[in-house]
Parts: structure tokens; C-alpha cells; sequence
């Protein structure tokens, strides 16, 4: 069985669809949403329908909670509390109410998945490296950790020896190991690709891709210019910053 993992949409509809046209094309029908639906661009009702139609799992993430009545936003950037501010007027009641019943992380079969970190899911912690990681093993007892919220893919794999940073691609997991995986963003890569980012997770082998995919960055940016949203937020979609 393979299963397609997705995470930090942000409101990007033209990235969204190319990924789950993608998706379709390799005949792959479970879908698992790591959260941050929302947020950052400028259809976040058009995202919601589509999430809730395909995906069998959604977590919150940070800019849900935020829109949906958090507190988060008081602790973003100005040009995320902005979109977040934003995004709380443009949702409609139903996505609204939806994004509040979403929960923080959830047990998959032999996998564990959250938003941000296994440690504190609540709190938005980063893993950006091994030693952010590192600590994060103690917090969990599956194999494999499915997470997003740094908008940057990697692989962090444990074994008795320590944690290392593995590099985005195909990568069969070992059985005497464990592993942090953050599948990388759909709507707001931040590794200098552009290109939208998700995985799949071969079940029956161990394995797991990653996979980029280009959509129409320039609809996406002036979708984010019509709305009157921060102009850097259109702006960084060209470069994966």
C-alpha cells in the first residue's frame, strides 16, 4: 500500500491541485494531511473543500489554529499575522468550525504523525537539524515521525550510534532504526525550490519518496496581490525562500 503524506498547503490552491493531480496519477487514493492548511495565500476555503474531500487525516497546524480563533498569531511576524488576520475574515463559518476540531496529532497504523514536533505539539516547536531532532525520540515509540511546519524536507534517522541528517529522496527505512520525516511543503517550499514537495510512503517495502512538482506559481502570486496581502508573500513563492 502506498500512502501520500502532505503538509503546509497555506491557501495555495494552484499548488495544491498539481499535487493531488499528481497523486492521482500514480493510482494513489489515501491522502494524510500534517495541518497548515491555511494561511500565507489567498484561497483558503478552495483549499479546505479540496483537503476535506481527498484526505483521509488532517492535524492542525499553527496558521489553522491562528485563523480559527488561536492565540498563535499574537506571536507570528507581521506579514504572517497579517495573512492569518486575514485569512480569520475570509474563512467561511463551516471551515472555521472545522479547523477547531482538528487535533494536534494522531497514531497511523505503526507511525506517528503532528504539525511540528512529537515533543510538545502545541507548542510549534522547529526541527531544522539533527540536534533539533535529536531529543525528539524520546517523545515517541513508532518507527517513523511524519511532520512539516519548517516548510524545509529532510530525513533524521536514529540509530544506536546518533541522529544524522539524511537529504530528500528515496530512502528505505532500516529496521533497526527510527526516523523523523518532514515531508517538506505543498504551498510554501522553503528550501530554494520553488516547486511543491509531498511524499509517498511505500508501506509493503519500507520506503519512502519525496516528489516535486511545478504548478503555476505566477496565478498563485497574483491571486496573493488581488487579496492585498503582503507583497513578499507572492514574491518568496519564485524562489522557495
Amino acid at each position: 500500500m502506498t500512502t501520500a503524506l502532505i503538509s503546509d498547503v497555506h491557501a495555495n490552491l494552484e499548488a495544491l491541485e498539481v499535487v493531488l493531480r499528481a497523486i492521482d496519477d500514480r493510482g494513489v487514493r489515501r491522502i494524510l494531511c500534517l495541518g497548515d492548511v491555511v494561511g500565507y495565500g489567498a484561497s483558503p476555503n478552495e483549499c479546505l473543500s479540496l483537503v476535506r474531500a481527498r484526505c483521509e487525516m488532517v492535524l492542525l497546524g499553527n496558521h489553522d489554529s491562528a485563523a480559527s480563533g488561536g492565540p498563535e498569531a499574537a506571536r507570528f511576524n507581521p506579514n504572517a499575522r497579517a495573512a492569518a488576520l486575514w485569512t480569520a475574515r475570509a474563512l467561511t463559518p463551516e471551515h472555521r468550525d472545522y479547523l477547531r476540531g482538528l487535533c494536534l496529532s494522531r497514531r497511523v497504523e505503526t507511525f506517528l504523525c503532528v504539525h511540528a514536533s512529537p515533543a510538545a505539539p502545541r507548542d510549534w516547536e522547529y526541527i531544522f537539524d539533527r540536534f533539533d531532532a535529536e531529543p525528539q525520540f524520546q517523545f515517541f515509540t513508532e518507527t517513523v515521525c511524519f511532520i512539516g511546519h519548517t516548510h524545509q524536507p529532510a530525513i533524521f534517522e536514529r540509530s544506536p550510534s546518533g541522529c544524522v541528517f539524511l537529504p530528500p529522496g528515496r530512502h528505505r527505512f532500516e529496521p533497526d532504526r527510527r526516523y523523523i520525516v518532514n515531508v517538506g511543503s505543498v504551498g510554501q517550499p522553503r528550501d530554494r525550490d520553488p516547486r511543491a514537495c509531498f511524499v509517498f510512503l511505500h508501506e509493503g517495502v519500507g520506503e519512502i519518496e519525496f516528489v516535486r512538482v511545478a504548478y503555476d506559481v505566477a496565478g498563485a502570486q497574483q491571486r496573493i496581490r488581488d487579496a492585498h496581502l503582503p507583497p513578499v508573500l507572492a514574491a518568496r513563492l519564485a524562489t522557495g525562500e
